[in-house]
């Protein structure tokens, strides 16, 4: 974990490209006081001269940076997860722009939630199984006819207001009591556990459909910003409703 973890949101580059891209990144970030930079499916060679070069001074958070070889294991710590994205995904989650996030992202920080942003490679954008694991979707509101942003450009939009948004008054404290939203970790482990169930019960057995159903299942579960014991209820709930239906299918009920 670095430094920062949990006062300051990672900024999560998914399969970046080129290691310019990633060390124009990393300057962005230190430039808004952002030092937590995690990596998915890198090139192995990403950390070489090109990236500090591009990085101009901001070699601590190159070799800081944690590489990770899926989009679900770089953000199973974190609680607020926001997908960058330029497309209609056509998936039920709010959408906020960067200053709208910022706002949000210090009010969960403030309340000791752990946040992270995802930003996919330029060239195609994150994938719909990544923004899935998002809460939010994050869209730049730029020019309609042309709003091509290359990657430093996104990820400085969303730092600076970031950093913008600390000058403002302090976010209010959450409600006495109030347990924070499960991590991702958590989350992911019971959406494996119900798609086990749903795929033994038949429900996903749609092959072409399942990516989709899995998809939206998910994202439903995501709005609701579930607590840890929640999550714990749930795992209950569908283990007594498998137990039954064995019981069931046994003649023992």
């Amino acid at each position: 974990m670095t430094e920062d973890s949990g006062r300051f949101p990672a900024i999560i580059l998914v399969r970046p490209q080129l290691s310019e891209n990633i060390g124009t990144a990393a300057r962005a970030m230190l430039n808004c006081g952002l030092t937590d930079l995690r990596l998915v499916g890198p090139r192995p060679d990403w950390l070489q001269d090109r990236a500090f070069a591009a990085a101009s001074g901001a070699d601590r958070v190159l070799l800081a940076a944690r590489c990770f070889d899926t989009t679900a294991e770089a953000v199973a710590d974190l609680q607020r997860v926001w997908a960058t994205t330029a497309r209609n995904r056509f998936m039920v989650k709010p959408v906020d722009t960067p200053r709208s996030a910022a706002a949000a992202l210090r009010q969960a920080t403030a309340e000791g939630q752990r946040c992270g942003v995802l930003f996919g490679p330029e060239r195609t954008g994150l994938e719909n199984d990544d923004v899935a694991l998002a809460d939010t979707v994050l869209s730049v509101p730029v020019n309609p006819d042309y709003s091509s942003l290359n990657l430093a450009q996104c990820v400085l939009l969303v730092g600076y207001e970031w950093f913008q948004a600390g000058v403002a008054e302090p976010p209010r404290p959450m409600t006495k009591g109030a347990e924070p939203p499960a991590d991702k970790g958590k989350l992911v482990g019971f959406f494996e556990h119900l798609e086990r169930e749903l795929d033994a019960c038949g429900f996903l057995r749609v092959k072409e459909k399942r990516p989709v159903m899995v998809r939206n299942i998910r994202n439903m579960f995501q709005r609701a910003g579930l607590t840890g014991q929640e999550i714990q209820t749930l795992h209950g709930i569908v283990h007594e409703l498998v137990t039954f239906r064995q019981r069931k299918a046994e003649g023992r009920d």
